[in-house]
């Protein structure tokens, strides 16, 4: 059982909601008061006031340079006397496209976000307790990518920092960055190195023979090489793609006005050092062709192993190993579990060995000798004399990692491997546990899976895109809300998500990334079958309706809206003369649904119809309510209606008593096909004639074989359906067979892509389907929000076979405490509400509950009994 007795009175309520689905609050109130916000309907709005950041007096700066090739590392130094320690030393900071920030030889943090470079966000930085009385050096160590990521779209060069320091005796100082800062090339990373991957731009490649050590220190005599900063032609309250500095790659010219610096709009992630859980296995090699061409190009055949220890001592830190100019070694380790961070390791060897530092997510011990096999994912790092620490620039998402060393004669000791762990700070802890350990065991590797998916972006997966999505990513934000009480990483999203929309006014479904960049270019001359995804703009617009029902927060939607109501009006447009939207030929986006569950792309029409007019009704039409544009509100549900029975007519099946995704095509394919998505919508959304759904919930209950069934980022429709139906049975067999038979679960502690995944792949282990967690709470403890920022809420627990449930669910009003105890027919169930936060109860209509107030008449099967908020409620329940 969880601890509640210090769970209210520790709980942030200012920075906690709980991120419910629409099916369990159909009766939820669409409207609200109408908004003060103005709201214009054009794309791209003008500045935020209350968004803005201006560092002015500081400028933007850079090495003194005609064009930046990519991949190029630039250090900015800045020497300052102080006469005391600081009181305070507080400012912001920026860099494109990341910087690694010292203080008098102190690693300070890395930033910035992930952003729209139109919109990009200033970290705040606190240099308080790092600042000294007498000399101080500060030290910026800057990367522009250059080449597109799946974190950067497209900038400029430009580092831009500005703190003001207070005295004890009320004097100030302000520093600011100027031409009086000091720069240098750093060669230890070679200028314009090629590019890692499709959505990696950093190939990372380090000489420590080049690098000018201990530069960010008040020892340190910068040599000639040094150059005075040079001062960028851009103000400080714009982001670096507004400058004038020649991109040469791209050739970007054109400036958006409405481009603004903005503040950090997220907590600054933490960090934490983690060692491997220890040596897995070490081989020597002997290369038939070099290991540079090797790993430039993949040449075949270009090494053989021996699969002999190459470890001549050790010590629980340490291993000693022997190398020469013709044979390698390779050490591969092992971490408790998958995380993202910045892999790390020492080591004492000759000058000019080199380590290839190389990570996988998954990895089988005797099968491939080397780990490069997963998207080029190496670092190489060359040795000076002595000893060497090495971590990498850039982010991993690993549980391997593997040296590979070689190219010098001699001894070389390694120590100290390991991860600097990068989280996101929930402002609670997960808290929920259940009797059955296998299911205990998925909600776990789903509560660490978000720790590697949910950190500045909300993304996929951390080792292949990094890139933020909406649709099946966007479920995540359920968990973001209930499981851990946070609302500023969902804000982020629905803001640096819309900012993606395009001029003819779908989304880009990655977004700020590269990818959709490249594929719009790739779909107008037919080289790609992906585009930007139009179910995912469908699906973004229920993440903005999802975040306002549980914060109450419109000032979060202020420039969201606009863009929603573009995205509306382009819909509009693609209607065919049946009613219907087309998912085929449409031109540069696309309509994608789901990997798993259509064998033609015709199948989805159906579901995506069936999602539209479910996202006009009850997502975008209510939002409209709530920003004060009835007539806009009113228009978007007569649409949906519409394509409601367009679809219906075209696709609903009389005799089978449900939709039937090829039933135009039927005597033409010369088989029936139906698919969860379809089945599950129109249960959750009421979108069944006459309300049959009985065979509907049949099949997702018992799916038969012409059933496309999602993949595991989609499995929550058909999870939220059977809730929906009152038969959570077949969710809660699910997780404790096809989850917890998930190869990662046990493993690496984490959710996969795919329900099997391969060892030494490019299949991602940690993805981003938690639907076993944020279902758990919406499902089977049943919680949701009846109006906004959870002022009402409804429960309707419903445990199958489980004997034993307690969660917490945070909401703007508090902890809703839940514990649930017992088999069934007597199980003992335990609500806390907060103050502020009264909840309907929803049981089976034969429960009796005496102690209760009924409100109104049982209806469907069902009773409902009122909880009074502020209190903790106490009932027996026979049935569930």
């Amino acid at each position: 059982m969880i601890d509640f007795t210090t769970s209210r009175r520790t709980f942030l309520k200012n920075s906690s909601v709980s991120s419910l689905s629409l099916w369990l609050a159909p009766n939820a109130p669409e409207t609200s008061a109408p908004s003060s916000l103005p709201v214009s309907l054009q794309p791209f709005l003008a500045p935020s006031p209350t968004l803005a950041l201006d560092l002015s007096p500081a400028k933007w700066i850079w090495y003194p340079m005609q064009r930046c090739l990519p991949n190029t590392v630039v250090l900015f130094r800045k020497e300052l006397n102080l006469p005391s320690k600081p009181r305070t030393a507080k400012g912001y900071i920026i860099g494109d496209s990341r910087y690694l920030f010292f203080a008098n030889g102190q690693r300070i943090q890395f930033g910035p976000a992930p952003a729209d470079p139109r919109w990009s966000e200033a970290d705040p930085i606190d240099l308080t307790n790092h600042l000294n009385a007498g000399t101080n050096v500060l030290g910026a160590q800057v990367l522009f990518y250059g080449h597109g990521d799946g974190t950067w779209p497209v900038g400029k060069p430009g580092f831009l920092f500005k703190i003001d320091i207070e005295f004890a005796n009320g004097n100030t100082l302000q520093v600011i960055s100027d031409g009086t800062w000091q720069t240098l090339i750093a060669r230890s990373w070679p200028p314009g190195h090629y590019k890692r991957w499709y959505l990696r731009a950093f190939q990372e490649e380090f000489d420590a023979r080049l690098y000018p050590h201990k530069w960010y220190t008040a020892e340190y005599v910068p040599f000639e090489e040094w150059l005075l900063a040079q001062e960028l032609n851009n103000p400080a309250n714009k982001p670096p793609i507004n400058s004038t500095f020649n991109e040469y790659t791209l050739d970007i010219s054109g400036r958006v006005e409405t481009s603004q610096l903005r503040s950090r709009s997220i907590p600054l992630l933490k960090e934490n050092l983690l060692s491997v859980a220890k040596l897995a296995e070490s081989m020597t090699i002997r290369w038939k062709r070099s290991p540079q061409e090797y790993f430039e190009f993949g040449t075949p055949d270009a090494y053989v192993v021996q699969r002999l220890p190459c470890v001549v001592s050790s010590t629980p830190q340490s291993w000693t190993i022997n190398v020469d100019k013709d044979r390698g070694a390779i050490l591969t380790f092992e971490l408790k579990e998958q995380v993202v961070g910045f892999p790390y390791f020492t080591i004492d060897a000759p000058s000019g060995t080199i380590i290839e530092l190389m990570v996988q997510e998954a990895h089988l011990v005797g099968g491939e000798p080397l780990l490069n096999t997963k998207f080029n994912s190496w670092t190489r790092f060359i040795c000076r004399t002595g000893t060497n620490r090495f971590e990498t620039f850039d982010v991993e998402s690993l549980r391997w990692l593997q040296l590979h060393i070689h190219g010098s004669e001699g001894q070389a000791i390694v120590s100290n491997v390991g991860v600097r762990r990068r989280q996101y700070p929930w402002p609670n802890p997960a808290q929920v546990q259940c009797n059955d350990a296998k299911i205990q065991k998925v909600l776990e590797a789903a509560i660490n899976t978000l720790h590697n998916s949910c950190q500045e972006t909300i993304v996929d997966g951390m080792a292949r895109e990094r890139q933020q999505y909406s649709g099946d990513c966007g479920h995540q934000i359920h968990s973001l809300q209930n499981t851990f009480g946070d609302r500023l990483l969902h804000a982020r999203f629905i803001n640096t998500y819309s900012q993606g929309l395009t001029l003819d006014g779908y989304f880009l479904d990655a977004w700020p990334a590269f990818d959709r960049l490249a594929r719009v270019m790739e779909r107008q001359v037919g080289l790609t079958p992906w585009g930007p995804l139009l179910d995912h703009g469908v699906g973004f617009n229920f993440d903005c309706w999802y975040y306002y029902l549980y914060t109450g927060d419109k000032l979060a939607l202020t420039e969201v809206m606009p863009r929603l109501v573009k995205f509306f009006n382009y819909l509009l447009k693609l209607r065919a003369s049946n009613g219907l939207l087309p998912v085929e030929n449409l031109g540069v986006p696309t309509v994608w649904i789901d990997h798993d569950a259509y064998k033609k792309q015709r199948h989805k029409q159906c579901a995506f119809n069936l999602y539209t007019a479910a996202m006009m009704q009850k997502a975008f039409a209510p939002l409209c309510e709530a920003m004060g544009m009835n007539d806009l509100a009113n228009k978007a549900r007569a649409v949906g209606n519409e394509i409601q029975t367009a679809t219906v007519k075209l696709f609903w099946s009389s005799a089978r008593g449900m939709f039937i995704n090829n039933l135009p095509w039927v005597a033409e394919e010369k088989e029936e096909r139906i698919c969860d998505r379809s089945l599950a919508t129109a249960i959750l959304y009421d979108q069944c004639p006459e309300g049959i759904t009985k065979f509907c919930v049949k099949a997702l209950a018992t799916p038969p074989a012409n059933l496309g069934i999602s993949y595991p980022a989609n499995a929550n429709w058909r999870y939220w359906a059977l809730a929906k139906a009152g038969n959570v049975q077949p969710i809660i067999d699910d997780f404790r067979s096809r989850w917890y038979g998930m190869e990662s679960v046990v493993e690496n502690n984490t959710l996969a892509e795919w329900w099997h995944v391969r060892h030494d792949s490019t299949q991602q282990w940690s993805h981003c389907p938690v639907a076993p967690l944020f279902v758990t709470y919406m499902g089977l403890a049943g919680i949701q929000p009846l109006s906004p920022a959870f002022k009402k809420a409804q429960i309707r627990p419903q445990l199958g076979d489980l004997d034993q449930l307690s969660l917490i669910n945070y909401t703007a009003q508090g902890a809703i405490l839940f514990s649930a105890m017992g088999k069934l027919g007597n199980r003992t169930f335990e609500i806390s509400l907060p103050q502020g936060c009264e909840a309907e109860l929803v049981v089976p209509a034969a429960e009796e509950l005496k102690s209760l107030p009924t409100i109104g008449q049982p209806a469907n099967g069902l009773r409902k009994y009122r909880l009074t908020s502020g209190r903790t409620h106490t009932f027996i329940l026979k049935t569930i």
